[in-house]
């Protein structure tokens, strides 16, 4: 699934051709994703100018003169600038047309169809966002709010660390990634982690979710930037997805653990 890196990938990659632009049209091809596509919403969208794009956490938010489109990429979607007279794939279920002599698309390919394309007069009210935890790139979020977020609780700190509720943005490759760097066991207890080790785990998610927009986000299937092209931290990834292999630290060999349907990689000497 398109994580925090590769959701603001895309959005930076929209911005020069979205803020201030005129939607001319939105194209429906298939309405049927994760909520259907209003019937009515092609008709909302016409004539609108886009005043900004923002995100918080896994969703974009296409701000209008009036309301505001939220985007969900789904389990495998991306958003990419095609132009006029690109036929468009079988998984490309709409095109938000934009104005303008050249006649550019934002085009949604979602092979899986768990995408999202929502019409919301306030945005930040709107059921999918309102619960939002903070965002783990901007202030609010650090080691003594997961700190308290987790005192007493026995879930598994990787498991917090997904909860969007409690932090906004973080999927299973980068909590992987920032667990592996704190050096703290993915199945430990979140209520059972001290203060220190709390404070290290937020730089820790700070630095890989930096490191990893810089880097254009993770390719490991279908996603790709609004250019086309995939993301790039696939190539530095330290744990996830290398059971076997040895650790970059110690050279044990990374494990696996499947829990709630999603495998957590880790090394079984440097994390604990």
């Amino acid at each position: 699934m398109p994580e925090l890196p590769e959701v603001e990938t895309t959005r930076r990659g929209l911005i020069p051709w979205m803020r201030g632009a005129t939607i001319a049209d939105l194209i429906v091809r298939e309405s049927r994703l994760r909520w259907p596509i209003a019937s009515d919403l092609a008709a909302r969208l016409r004539g609108q100018v886009v005043t900004d794009l923002t995100r918080r956490g896994k969703y974009l938010i296409v701000s209008l003169e009036q309301g505001a489109l939220i985007i969900h990429l789904g389990m495998s979607g991306s958003l990419r600038i095609v132009g006029p007279g690109i036929r468009p794939g079988s998984s490309e279920p709409f095109d938000l047309v934009l104005a303008g002599e050249s006649a550019m698309a934002v085009r949604m390919r979602d092979p899986r169809r768990f995408g999202a394309l929502l019409f919301s007069e306030d945005p930040l009210r709107h059921p999918l966002i309102a619960p939002l935890g903070p965002e783990p790139l901007e202030p609010g979020f650090g080691g003594a709010y997961l700190r308290a977020r987790s005192h007493g609780r026995r879930i598994a700190i990787r498991d917090l660390l997904l909860n969007g509720h409690i932090v906004a943005g973080i999927g299973n490759i980068y909590a992987n990634e920032a667990l592996f760097e704190a050096g703290i066991h993915p199945g430990r207890a979140a209520g059972r982690i001290g203060a220190d080790r709390y404070e290290a785990l937020a730089q820790a998610v700070i630095a890989v979710l930096s490191r990893a927009v810089e880097a254009g986000g993770t390719t490991l299937k279908d996603f790709a930037g609004s250019d086309g092209r995939p993301g790039y931290f696939q190539q530095q990834l330290r744990v996830y997805g290398r059971e076997g292999r040895p650790c970059p630290r110690c050279t044990t060999p990374v494990a696996r653990l499947l829990a709630g349907g999603r495998s957590s990689y880790y090394c079984p000497k440097c994390q604990r």
